[in-house]
């Protein structure tokens, strides 16, 4: 048998390459939208792509199975369980064989059998692994986002994310019946799960690659917990905001992603005049420079997301899915990011630049913008004043672990839609908790006109560190 862990980093997101070398047949698990990979790999390896499946319906992420069914020629495979309004819509069109708890299928010499573990997602699958060529005991479960190293998947996202309302409290005792299922299989069970830290799919995941089902009844939190009301209360507490883009995953997970494929496209550099009909006629359009670039000069009116380690998620979060945005972009990480964009689904990319746009912007245009930084000694002697609006742009977890006196607290992700509630007669401080996102937060209030916005330096930790009053415990309502 032949095993591989195939992990993208910016997704935090594991698949699983399964081959039986005696007949030269592989499957795939949960491959997401880059299914090249997938394909060069098995190749390499000197199979072939025989079987596809996914362990349910993913909402971080556009879902691979599909367009590598289609490309491969590859079985496909899709969960059958659940409730009658939310399964495939595309399933009988791709040809999908449908899984129903128990049900079990071939790749070689290999045998999966799919367990219903419900929770997460009311159709969310595990998929137990047998290599017959050995022996007739199972190796290992492919857990995706039900078990994770260290965590379980958190059964409020259909609710929160996608809207379903009432159906947090139903997942979350759905997920404390498949810990007991799993209580009753072998401790020696390897554990592969679909995600790793850094996942929003759960809410403190491990950063090692696989565990044991053994391990993970000693120290998994969720299995100390054996009064199922307590669980359902520990599992709900303190579960970070979702992304938006969730909702939209979900949704074209569900209908089934389009099939088109895109390679590497040349998209033609536009001019600076181009850019300002942009910004006039409402296209989004995202400088994604280092935040020490951005910061020092810009186009007025364009939002920041640089390009990195949180590119993927914030661009999830505030770009629109239903009609076009640009983008500022360095040549040499252009396909890269769109690429990375590709994977949940934000593909409608109206014109690009190059950082050189700005040089042309000075040259034809007004100047350019630039966002005031502050350090916390200077920003605590104007709050204390009373001449500045705080703005504290974090979690609500960090949030209520603590917070800046007088601070008004908006999530990032909702700063757009909830711009009605900041008041632009005073200076605003902008505050995350390092200084990565609060630039973010301050183009956004820059490009929809508030005239004063400051970025603090270092953020809550900075103010932390130099000793000004913190509040704990105070613990905004989700929205």
């Amino acid at each position: 048998m032949i095993l591989r862990f195939i992990y993208d980093e910016t997704l935090a997101q594991a698949s699983y390459l399964v081959g039986c070398a005696a007949t030269g047949e592989a499957l795939i698990i949960d491959p997401n939208r880059n299914i090249e990979q997938y394909i060069e790999l098995a190749t390499n390896k000197g199979l072939r792509i025989t079987a596809v499946t996914e362990t349910h319906i993913h909402a971080d992420f556009v879902s691979g199975v599909r367009e590598l069914a289609h490309t491969t020629g590859a079985q496909l495979y899709l969960s059958d369980m659940g409730p009658a309004d939310w399964t495939y819509g595309y399933a009988g069109e791709a040809g999908a064989i449908l899984l129903r708890d128990g049900a079990t299928f071939r790749v070689g010499n290999i045998h999966i059998e799919a367990l219903h573990t419900p929770g997460h997602t009311p159709e969310h699958l595990s998929f137990l692994l047998t290599d017959t060529a050995a022996t007739d005991e199972p190796m290992g479960i492919f857990t995706g986002d039900f078990l994770f190293v260290g965590d379980v998947g958190r059964p409020d996202l259909l609710e929160k994310a996608a809207g379903i309302t009432g159906t947090a409290e139903s997942g979350a005792r759905q997920l404390f019946r498949s810990l007991q299922r799993f209580r009753a299989l072998p401790d020696y069970l390897q554990i592969w799960p679909g995600h790793g830290a850094g996942s929003a799919c759960g809410r403190a995941l491990g950063a090692i690659p696989q565990t044991t089902l053994g391990y993970e009844k000693r120290t998994n939190w969720a299995f100390e917990v054996t009064d199922e009301q307590r669980f359902v209360q520990t599992v709900l507490e303190g579960q970070p905001e979702p992304p938006t883009y969730f909702a939209e995953m979900k949704r074209i997970n569900k209908i089934g992603p389009a099939l088109a494929r895109e390679g590497a496209v040349a998209l033609p550099e536009a001019g600076a005049e181009q850019l300002a009909a942009d910004l006039q006629s409402g296209i989004p359009v995202i400088d994604t420079r280092p935040s020490r670039q951005y910061i020092e000069e810009h186009i007025p009116g364009t939002i920041h997301v640089p390009f990195g380690p949180i590119f993927l998620n914030w661009a999830g979060w505030l770009l629109p899915f239903d009609r076009p945005f640009s983008l500022i972009v360095d040549v040499s990480i252009l396909q890269q990011a769109m690429t990375q964009l590709r994977l949940i689904g934000l593909h409608q990319i109206a014109h690009v630049w190059t950082p050189d746009v700005l040089t042309a912007w000075k040259q034809t245009r007004q100047p350019l913008g630039k966002t005031p930084q502050i350090t916390v000694q200077e920003a605590q002697m104007l709050l204390a004043q009373g001449q500045v609006t705080w703005l504290d742009i974090r979690g609500s977890e960090e949030y209520a672990a603590g917070h800046i006196p007088e601070s008004q607290h908006i999530h990032l992700g909702s700063l757009q839609q909830r711009l009605q509630e900041i008041s632009p007669e005073k200076p605003i401080v902008v505050q995350c908790q390092g200084g990565a996102r609060s630039p973010i937060g301050a183009s956004l209030l820059e490009a929809h006109h508030y005239p004063q916005v400051m970025d603090l330096v270092g953020g809550f930790l900075q103010w932390q560190k130099a000793g000004h009053p913190v509040v704990k415990g105070t613990k905004p309502s989700y929205r």
